[in-house]
């Protein structure tokens, strides 16, 4: 029996949308109803070059884009990175695509389809500067700074493992077709996506590779620290994730692309002293693949595909690894693999190494202020030495293994002074805001989760829904005593109240906290403009328009705060689902506010409970101050910020944006006579400053 196809077409997007702009990328989020009537209804999107699509059901789902500057492109299957469990009711997660410069988008469903979201972004397209990071044989990188990463958006600051074990290796599963100058633009879409469309604390992939060769840093905290991603689920904890950009499930990566995967590879691999041909056995912390707790046999260079449900890298890459995997072994020759140290001060303690061929190698062992303690020598392999520690004194002592050529391998051992035995104790557990509501709109789109830890433990993060069953695993993986935290975007489950349970584990002892949780997407995408405004009666800036997006029919109430105190409610009334917009003119409770800034608070009352966001907004009647300083050179001071215009010999006009402070004009010829005025935020304008 042939499968129920529906084909439609989102030719606008809905009013209010969500947008999430950084200095070169803006996204807009749209539910694409799923219907005859409400598909008849809808009109064009903004004009985007990436697309994303997330879906609920075991259906699939095709789309084709429609060029700005032509016709129809093909059909292209929306590919999930990771599935779900069926009738799970979780969203399948579509990987990021670059479409070039689009306006329109056509659906077609097969199957069952419950739920469609579609994630459109503009990343502009711009040429960056390269930086080659510290240390010899290091690859060229692009850094961070380097491909315009958004800092602002980034939720949490970056966890480390105290090893790495294995690479994973990725396709980003879009197009293969981009220039070297687009490469960038499609990196900041995918930062863009992971954070405000998956709602994770920053890109999940560890470095990116072109199909130029050129290499980018991933994930925030340093190329060569084990920065924890968010790339493979249950085993991101100790890996490092490499995504080759494009799909290769059936075209195989470019030259440049295999050989800078290699170089990068056999630098970071030597920089955390592991085997490109070994294996490693790997306790998952669970997905759709492995249970938690399964023990997994890995590669040292492994695909997603061996981690978890999931195609990624493609076929074609896949197929490559083994091969990619022998030209990293011999490259950047000679290597010291696995350095282990076993034993404790006050003892024989035994330090073990292999060498990638026969080298004379060196043990030695420098105390805090380093002066050297002890040492040993021998040639071969394998390097295995045993320091007798009976003399050491108390203290922090420093080992290093070097050989001929090899990067060395360095630790700290230490016999702490005695004190009192620290307990396995959890508390501080709290998750902020509780209320989140993961929109993809900027606000409150994911909540962190705090909790201080006693000692080291092994820490299991869980999402319970209502009746208590467990839903997610947020988190599993160990964690040092002190303040800790981990980010959750929620936006895989549906509106509701959950429970997260935290538990950690030291021996055979556990402790666990809750927190409960408030998801509602009830409220989205407020904005406010202008965001200053003169209400003077003079046409400028008179008024500010709230607008925002409604999910269902609830009261809804618009409060002017400052300072903690409600000064003004505007608004007070039921509204229904959709757009909506909200004047204000300034006014508090009757009369006017004084200038100065305020918040501007929207709170919905649903069946979950209060929803609010808030926005700042500026009261502002003071005319900004332009004073002319010197004529001759066009100086002028400014007493806020303010746009300038400046007319010169009665025919030349300069229009400028100018921060507070002094500022110059920029004119080659004489200046026989000029006229300027500037204009604030709120519209302000400054009396004439002539000459």
């Amino acid at each position: 029996m042939q499968k129920l196809m529906l084909s439609f077409a989102v030719l606008a997007a809905l009013a209010g949308p969500a947008v999430a702009r950084a200095s070169d990328v803006a996204m807009h989020v749209e539910d694409v109803p799923i219907g005859a009537r409400a598909l008849a209804a809808a009109s064009k999107p903004a004009h985007f070059n990436m697309l994303a699509l997330h879906w609920v059901g075991s259906g699939s789902v095709g789309y084709r884009v429609h060029r700005r500057h032509g016709g129809w492109a093909r059909w292209v299957a929306a590919d999930a990175d990771v599935a779900p469990d069926g009738g799970t009711g979780r969203w399948h997660d579509g990987n990021l695509d670059w479409t070039g410069g689009s306006d329109g988008i056509q659906f077609r469903l097969r199957g069952e389809v419950r739920r469609l979201r579609a994630f459109e972004l503009w990343s502009r397209v711009t040429t960056r500067a390269l930086r080659r990071p510290s240390g010899t044989g290091t690859p060229v990188i692009v850094s961070r700074s380097g491909w315009g990463a958004n800092e602002e958006i980034v939720r949490a600051r970056p966890s480390f493992a105290p090893a790495l074990r294995l690479a994973v290796v990725h396709h980003t599963a879009g197009t293969n077709a981009y220039t070297p100058a687009q490469a960038a633009a499609i990196v900041r879409g995918i930062e863009a996506y992971h954070v405000l469309g998956n709602g994770w604390n920053d890109i999940g992939y560890n470095f990116l590779v072109d199909r130029y060769g050129t290499v980018y840093e991933g994930r925030g905290g340093g190329t060569e620290k084990n920065v924890i991603g968010a790339q493979s689920e249950g085993f991101n904890t100790g890996t490092v994730g490499v995504a080759l950009m494009g799909n290769f499930a059936y075209a195989a990566p470019t030259k440049a692309q295999r050989d800078a995967l290699v170089k990068l590879l056999a630098w970071r691999l030597d920089v955390a002293h592991v085997d490109p041909l070994s294996t490693v056995v790997y306790t998952s912390g669970g997905n759709f693949k492995f249970r938690s707790g399964k023990n997994v046999t890995l590669r040292a260079i492994s695909g997603h595909r061996d981690t978890g449900p999931s195609e990624c890298p493609g076929a074609v890459a896949y197929g490559q690894l083994p091969g990619i995997a022998r030209r990293v072994s011999v490259t950047g020759l000679p290597k010291l693999y696995g350095p282990t140290v076993v034993g404790a001060l006050g003892g024989p303690v035994r330090f073990q190494a292999r060498l990638s061929s026969s080298l004379p190698w060196t043990v030695s062992i420098v105390d805090q202020l380093g002066r050297p303690v002890a040492s040993g020598t021998g040639r071969g392999t394998a390097v295995d030495w045993t320091w007798s520690s009976l003399v050491a004194g108390r203290g922090l002592f420093t080992w290093t293994i070097t050989a001929a050529g090899a990067l060395p391998a360095t630790g700290t051992i230490e016999i702490a002074r005695p004190g009192p035995v620290p307990t396995l104790s959890l508390a501080n557990l709290v998750a902020a805001p509780s209320v989140v509501a993961p929109n993809a709109d900027g606000t409150d789109d994911a909540m962190t989760v705090g909790f201080t830890l006693g000692v080291d433990a092994l820490v299991t993060a869980q999402v319970l829904d209502a009746g208590g069953v467990p839903l997610l695993t947020l988190l599993n993986e160990q964690r040092r005593a002190g303040a800790n935290s981990f980010g959750w975007g929620a936006h895989v489950l549906p509106d509701g109240r959950y429970r997260i349970v935290v538990t950690a584990r030291s021996g055979a002892k556990s402790v666990t906290k809750t927190a409960d949780v408030v998801v509602d997407r009830t409220l989205a995408a407020l904005q406010v403009a202008p965001s200053a405004l003169s209400p003077n009666g003079d046409g400028v800036n008179d008024t500010a328009a709230l607008s925002f997006q409604l999910t269902q029919n609830v009261p809804v109430r618009l409060d002017i705060v400052q300072g903690g105190l409600v000064v003004g409610s505007p608004f007070q009334g039921q509204l229904a689902i959709g757009p909506h917009s909200l004047l204000w003119d300034g006014s508090g409770f009757g009369a006017p506010l004084f200038d100065g800034t305020y918040l501007a608070t929207v709170t919905v009352t649903d069946q979950l409970g209060d929803v609010q966001l808030s926005r700042p907004i500026t009261i502002d009647n003071t005319p900004p101050k332009l004073t002319l300083v010197d004529k001759s050179t066009l100086r002028f001071t400014l007493d806020e910020p303010a746009t300038v215009t400046v007319l010169l010999n009665q025919k030349t006009r300069i229009v400028v944006g100018e921060p507070k402070g002094s500022f110059r004009i920029p004119f080659a010829g004489t200046v026989a006579q000029l006229s300027a005025e500037a204009q604030d935020l709120a519209g302000n304008l400054s009396p004439v400053v002539g000459a």
